[in-house]
């Protein structure tokens, strides 16, 4: 969430940057107003604690019991009234702004190029070169099938549409991913594993900014007899993870906090119908490999570069062609200051796709989550907000899909990564059962 103060002090600058997002947010004008509003109760209010004191001043100074004095304490009396009203009518005035500001996004960084979609999206390199093929390659729904480790019909039966069962290869494959990914973020880049639920309460949700407006995308467990709470199914494990230390203050000594998790995501696409409804790109439930930074606000923008390439080296390890691009304005995410997108190419589709989100989000999460640290050394020191930073590292599904498309034979058989032998059994190819 935006920071009150500093949009009550530069509403015209907020507002230009809103901007750079297509559009100034609905709601923004009645903040404005109310702004204004507050303002006016600021002034009103301290003029009339000044006439109090006056008049406090002046009741001494009158003889006791006269009808002067009797006069003078009534109307004391009703600038105290007039006075508590100004305060109590600020208060509520600066309710409604938060609860109005809870609906607006974070602003972008000034190096963030302005832009409407993703066709203003800026590319910023490429690593690897593209798989060349003496056939026409396939996608990863046919090859899945025609291997039989992708089943989607069953998926269907057994959940509906956008479910899938993964047999054999494709199941072993996938675990295979998950281990590979973890091992490489805690040996080689200093990560910490946290294994969190994956079901957590509204507040967790509001803290990372997918409530109250993303509602309709995510699944609601309703309350109960044992459990008077809602419960939400976790879109990503950036949501329980950065909550881990929701109303602490930590030690600026221990940051920064660098964690990586596993966990199953669901989402429930409200807003995709008819988008990629053939095959894994766009499933209500999907694994992943989420890493999630607490850094101090001078460190975040350091600690946003070597996150997002921790997760290139997971695409590089596996050979898998790639590129990354800086989002523009507008197609940002909600909460997001900046974020680089790495894109994996797909040969059956003959485009990249979006494998990893990798974002900083300044104080913008921390605001809602109420997550602070004390800057080391000064125990005086007023804690501060710290800045989050999280990206995927990366979407398993996805990285299944891109080996199949990106490592399949001409008979439809897939070569395995060699870096994902050790994790299949020493398997170099899968082949049709």
């Amino acid at each position: 969430m935006l920071d009150f103060r500093d949009v009550v002090e530069r509403l015209d600058e907020v507002r230009a940057g809103l901007g750079r997002r297509g559009a100034v947010p609905e709601g923004f004008d009645r903040i404005v107003s109310l702004v204004a509003e507050r303002r006016t109760a600021i002034i009103e209010g301290e003029s009339r604690k000044r006439a109090l004191n006056e008049a406090s001043a002046a009741i001494g100074k009158l003889p006791k019991g006269s009808a002067e004095q009797l006069e003078a304490r009534e109307k004391a009396r009703a600038l105290g009234d007039e006075a508590r009203g100004f305060d109590a009518r600020q208060k509520q005035i600066e309710a409604e702004i938060e609860g109005l500001l809870a609906h607006v996004p974070n602003v972008p960084a000034a190096d963030v190029p302005d832009g409407a979609s993703e066709h203003d999206n800026r590319e910023l390199r490429r690593w690897g070169q593209r798989p060349a093929f003496d056939f026409a390659p396939r996608d990863h729904h046919d090859l899945g099938e025609h291997l039989g480790i992708l089943d989607f019909e069953r998926g269907s039966k057994l959940s509906g549409a956008r479910f899938t069962v993964l047999w054999g290869a494709g199941a072993r494959l996938e675990r295979a991913l998950i281990n590979f990914m973890l091992d490489l973020h805690l040996n080689e880049h200093g990560y910490k594993e946290v294994y969190t639920p994956f079901m957590v309460k509204r507040a967790a949700l509001f803290g990372t900014g997918q409530l109250p407006k993303f509602e309709p995308d995510v699944f609601r467990i309703g309350a109960s007899e044992e459990r008077e709470d809602d419960l939400f199914m976790i879109p990503t494990a950036e949501v329980p993870v950065t909550n881990l230390h929701g109303d602490e203050i930590l030690e600026g000594a221990s940051l920064p906090r660098k964690y990586v998790a596993y966990t199953p995501c669901f989402r429930a696409e409200a807003g995709s119908h008819g988008r990629d409804t053939r095959g894994l790109i766009r499933q209500h439930q999907f694994d992943k490999i989420e890493l999630v930074h607490l850094e101090a606000p001078e460190a975040s923008e350091g600690g946003h570069e070597r996150l997002t390439a921790a997760a290139e080296q997971v695409l590089q390890r596996l050979g898998l062609h790639y590129r990354v691009m800086l989002l523009c304005s507008g197609d940002m995410g909600f909460g997001a200051k900046k974020t680089y997108d790495l894109e994996v190419w797909l040969p059956g589709q003959n485009a990249y796709r979006e494998i990893s989100s990798c974002s900083n989000y300044g104080d913008f999460q921390a605001r809602r989550a109420n997550l602070r640290y004390r800057p080391a050394g000064d125990v005086k020191a007023k804690p501060r907000l710290v800045h989050t930073l999280n990206g995927s590292a990366l979407a398993v599904g996805r990285t299944l899909v891109a080996i199949l498309e990106q490592y399949q034979q001409a008979d439809g058989s897939i070569v395995v990564p060699e870096a994902l032998r050790p994790y299949m059994g020493g398997l170099e190819k899968i082949t049709r059962a």
